[in-house]
């Protein structure tokens, strides 16, 4: 019978294999359930795994995902090709149900012109960028994994991610990544399979309203190409940068709640000096490749956390707006990490409720936009175009000018007083937190290290409130609001996993239709 080995350490010098053979005699085989790196002081560098081990006549089983399918007349409406749009649509199709994707931005290889001009000449095409187009954000994001939800569903996410071509280990390690170079080349396999299982997907096919009857049910939406589709089933998926959405829904009085969320900076670092903190002695084994590192800070007095988010170890700082005049910044990272830089966002807890006394749903998203629209003046004040603005961080904490550093990032920098453009709620805890991540990592702060402006889509100001069991609309039958955009995910597999909910929800109805179709025609 198989044999679980829970928590085994294994040193950087040391082989799993030789050691699974040395615990269990009858050795023929192995399965990783999952493997992790310990780098904590008290400890040498190590990994941790959990492992599955087989004997004589055993081996692995495999992982039956495969669907029951049904049978339906009706094609649901898939607002949205990011992640829980793909997925959706990879739910459907697996299951037997046709579906329509509409796709504001273009497939992704036309997709990554657009950005490569963006990023090289400063133009930006507001429906095609690093947040719109086949991929959604993600596909510019290090195709990082990482999540906190616990489902069902992340199994299949990423088994599925692994067929279309994701590097095999994203199904055991605890910080699985694909790599922004690799998911560029899942994506384009996806629609392949889509569009020969009964996926009809339109790219450069913005929606521009919706279809309501009087009774707040949806029949449908209006595009931007004069094309109408009609559906009782939308999933709107739009990401968490399409601020046209929210307007087309208020017209339509769709219930909407205003949404805590977070904003702050980006740091970048010299790859090696994180290994350093990190790795100590072990920084230049070859096993252990590009350091991470996630940290957090509380102040219980007013309740504003400050943490970080979205590190990309051996990657790149980005402009990742999607307004000609805002400024946007995120990071990415390659499947082999080997940039000489590290850069993680580092944002502050903005509490809907107690930074906003105003009623407006929309007061977060407003003033993210604010925020975005002067870091993108700050670049145009210092004589820039398509840079971003940056600040050392001890002149940050400073509050001084000064030089800017070398950067990974493809737009190039321009100084800035960043210290100057964040309010001074923002300002005041991450100064705060930034001290503190000093004493956990001593060198955090240093001669070395820049921050870039701004880290402003993290998430969205924005919910569109939904039943919690069927996932439709609180006001409008029919309507799905899924994923990041709608304020129920936080990055590609926790997106993944809500577009599945939103799939299996519509699959239950049109089961339930058609099962009493069946009984009043018997």
């Amino acid at each position: 019978m198989p044999k679980v080995f829970n928590d085994l350490k294994v040193g950087l010098d040391e082989d799993l294999e030789t050691k699974l053979q040395s615990l269990f005699p009858d050795y023929i085989s192995h399965q990783i359930l999952r493997q992790s790196v310990d780098a904590r002081r008290s400890r040498s560098p190590h990994f941790v795994y959990s492992v599955k081990v087989y004997g004589q006549g055993e081996s692995p089983e495999s992982l039956d995902l495969e669907l029951e399918k049904i049978k339906s007349k009706e094609k649901p409406i898939i607002v949205g090709a990011g992640p829980a749009g793909l997925f959706a649509a990879l739910r459907f199709v697996e299951r037997g149900v046709s579906c329509v994707l509409l796709e504001r931005g273009s497939e992704a290889q036309k997709r990554l012109k657009s950005i490569n001009r963006h990023w090289r000449y400063g133009e930006l095409n507001p429906e095609d960028n690093v947040c719109f187009g086949e991929g959604g954000a993600g596909l510019y994001s290090d195709g990082k994994l990482i999540t906190r939800i616990k489902s069902p569903h992340i199994p299949y996410v990423m088994n599925r991610l692994v067929r279309f071509g994701a590097p095999a280990e994203i199904e055991y390690l605890a910080n699985p990544h694909v790599g922004s170079d690799r998911i560029r080349r899942v994506i384009p396999k996806i629609r392949e399979f889509l569009l020969a299982n009964g996926c009809e997907i339109h790219f450069n096919c913005k929606v521009t309203d919706l279809i309501v009857d009087q009774s707040k049910q949806l029949q449908g939406v209006k595009t931007s190409t004069g094309k109408t589709f009609h559906s009782p089933f939308v999933v709107m998926a739009t990401g968490h940068s399409a601020e046209d959405i929210f307007e087309i829904l208020q017209q339509h009085k769709v219930q909407m709640t205003g949404k805590s969320f977070a904003m702050g900076l980006r740091v970048e670092h010299p790859q090696a000096l994180i290994n350093q903190l990190q790795y100590r002695e072990a920084a230049e084994h070859p096993k252990l490749g590009a350091a991470n590192y996630k940290i957090t800070h509380h102040n219980p007095k007013d309740h504003v956390g400050v943490y970080s988010f979205c590190m990309c170890p051996g990657g790149y700082t980005i402009s990742s707006g999607t307004e000609a005049d805002s400024l946007v910044c995120n990071g990415m990272s390659n499947y082999h990490r080997n940039s000489p830089f590290a850069n993680s966002a580092l944002v502050v807890s903005i509490n809907f409720d107690e930074w906003f006394e105003s009623d407006d749903i929309f007061a977060g998203l407003k003033a993210r936009r604010q925020l975005e629209q002067n870091a993108f003046q700050s670049v145009i004040q210092a004589g820039g175009k398509k840079e971003l603005p940056a600040q050392k961080i001890t002149d940050f904490l400073a509050k001084k000018s000064g030089d800017t550093l070398k950067t990974s990032s493809p737009s190039g920098v321009v100084p800035a007083r960043l210290d100057q453009l964040l309010p001074s709620k923002m300002y005041e805890p991450l100064a705060e937190a930034l001290e503190k991540f000093e004493r956990k990592m001593p060198g955090f702060i240093g001669p070395l290290a820049q921050l870039h402006g701004v880290e402003s889509r993290t998430s969205c100001p924005v919910r569109v409130d939904r039943d919690p069991k069927t996932y439709t609309s609180s006001s409008h039958k029919g309507l799905y609001p899924t994923g990041e955009g709608a304020g129920y995910a936080g990055g590609i597999t926790s997106a993944a996993v809500d577009g599945i909910r939103i799939a299996e929800s519509i699959i239950s109805d049109l089961t339930s239709q058609a099962h009493q179709h069946e009984l009043q025609t018997q």
